[in-house]
């Protein structure tokens, strides 16, 4: 068989979700109330089910090695999966086998978005894969350091083949069926690094927004938040990033004062911390710019709570007396907006109480994996953001099998969301174009069927 590598990295808006704390704490859960937002609605599904029962997804978990590296240790744990059979014509149809990240994944994952919307073109048997220790797929044992050690993306490829070898024998694939990795976001990482390490298994991959670049200072996230506020494509302005400057220095003017300047920006803003020591500070500070680079990572997606227009309207008191506005009261009034969206009532916690709850082992039922995720950034990926993706990403072709499409009004993994009327032209057309790539890469792959070759 002929071999052919995908990495589709884009778009533009990409945020890093991993700060110490509070902004990675905020990021990722307005990323699980996004998911869980087009879950639930019918139009982010996307879903026509008929009567029957056979059009719904089904769930199946595999026993995989928890240390597939060490042949005399035969501990294992299960591993969830989320089947589509819906337009699965069998035989030599493609298997679209979409990998999870830091997070659960539910039945939307095989029913919704990028990869669900192109099986029905291809007859695609559509796979999503939880990725080890998130969601359910957490070994027996729980949280605790020891286990944590098997926990990297180099584990995560290793469940992949695995999962790809158990699932073909369990589903009767035939060999001849081209199998495509999908993913977003460190999930896009790891469909770019199946391909690459895996070409007799993994016929391409789709990565959106993939940060495949491993970087410690992340100082490169405000640059593009700060391009992205001033991009008039997506409602920004200059007057809105200065703006946005504008409030911040409002804060730190109030936070140095201290005494009752403090206390009534401690309640205006939702701290639920004392605003007295450096640290409490810095995770205040750290959630407002979470808040704002939340608004360019989500922009224009189902569910998000600000969009990048709505936020430089409420910073630049549109819809009001912008003589009795000002920054700071647009940006209270943004962290409101958040608050309510997420049915939080604090914007910062203090930064003992953060600690605290990422020193817990105990399983989280929920979509986010805060130590997890940490303990992954910390010994193998860094993405500290000091102060999005795509600068951590491949953004021009490599070469004929290894295309980059950048699509410059498209937030973090928009391209993987279910398509909405209010898509813009720019993410219509790389939709197009992912597309296109994968007829041709498709197209090849039944020639090689034909001529037999391995």
């Amino acid at each position: 068989m002929t071999v052919w590598l995908a990495r589709w990295l884009g778009p533009l808006l990409l945020v890093s979700l991993w700060g110490l704390s509070a902004p990675a704490s905020l990021l990722r859960r307005l990323g699980e109330h996004i998911q869980q937002f087009q879950e639930s609605s019918a139009q982010g599904l996307g879903l026509s089910l008929g009567p029957g029962a056979a059009a719904l997804p089904k769930v199946g978990w595999l026993e995989q090695l928890l240390d597939p590296f060490n042949v005399s240790d035969r501990r294992s744990f299960l591993q969830r999966y989320w089947v589509n059979e819906q337009h699965w014509v069998g035989e030599d149809g493609p298997i679209f086998l979409h990998l999870g990240g830091e997070g659960s994944l539910g039945p939307g994952s095989v029913m919704r978005g990028h990869p669900a919307a192109l099986a029905p073109a291809w007859g695609a048997l559509v796979i999503s894969l939880e990725h080890r220790f998130y969601g359910l797929s957490i070994p027996a044992g729980g949280l605790e350091m020891a286990q944590l050690r098997f926990l990297s993306s180099r584990h995560a490829l290793a469940d992949v083949v695995s999962a790809r070898l158990a699932l073909s024998r369990l589903f009767n694939i035939s060999s001849s069926s081209p199998w495509i990795c999908f993913g977003g976001s460190y999930a896009g990482s790891l469909a770019a690094w199946a391909r690459l390490k895996f070409p007799h298994l993994i016929f391409a991959s789709v990565a959106s927004s993939a940060p495949v670049r491993a970087v410690l200072d992340f100082s490169e996230y405000n640059d593009v938040v700060s391009r992205s506020l001033m991009s008039t494509a997506i409602g920004g302005s200059l007057e809105c990033r200065a703006a946005v400057s504008a409030a911040f220095a409002e804060v730190e003017r109030r936070l140095r004062l201290g005494g009752a300047a403090q206390a009534a920006l401690r309640s205006e803003l939702s701290a639920c911390g004392t605003l007295g020591s450096a640290e409490n500070q810095a995770e205040l500070l750290g959630a407002l710019q979470a808040l704002v680079g939340g608004a360019v990572q989500y922009d224009g997606q189902a569910g998000a709570p600000l969009s990048v227009r709505q936020l430089c309207g409420l910073l630049l008191g549109g819809g009001g007396n912008r003589s009795h506005s000002t920054p700071y009261c647009g940006l209270r009034r943004a962290v409101q907006i958040v608050l309510h969206s997420l049915g939080q009532k604090c914007l910062s916690f203090s930064r003992a109480e953060t600690v605290a709850q990422l020193r817990s082992t105990e399983p989280q039922l929920s979509g986010v994996g805060d130590r997890q995720w940490l303990y992954q950034t910390c010994t193998e990926f860094g993405f500290w953001d000091t102060d999005p993706w795509h600068v951590l990403s491949v953004t021009q072709a490599l070469g004929s099998s290894e295309s980059a499409l950048l699509i410059r009004t498209g937030s973090h993994c928009l391209d993987m969301a279910p398509e909405r009327p209010s898509d813009s032209p720019s993410l219509r057309l790389g939709r197009q174009n992912i597309f296109q790539q994968l007829q041709t890469w498709l197209k090849l792959a039944k020639e090689s069927q034909v001529k037999g070759e391995v």
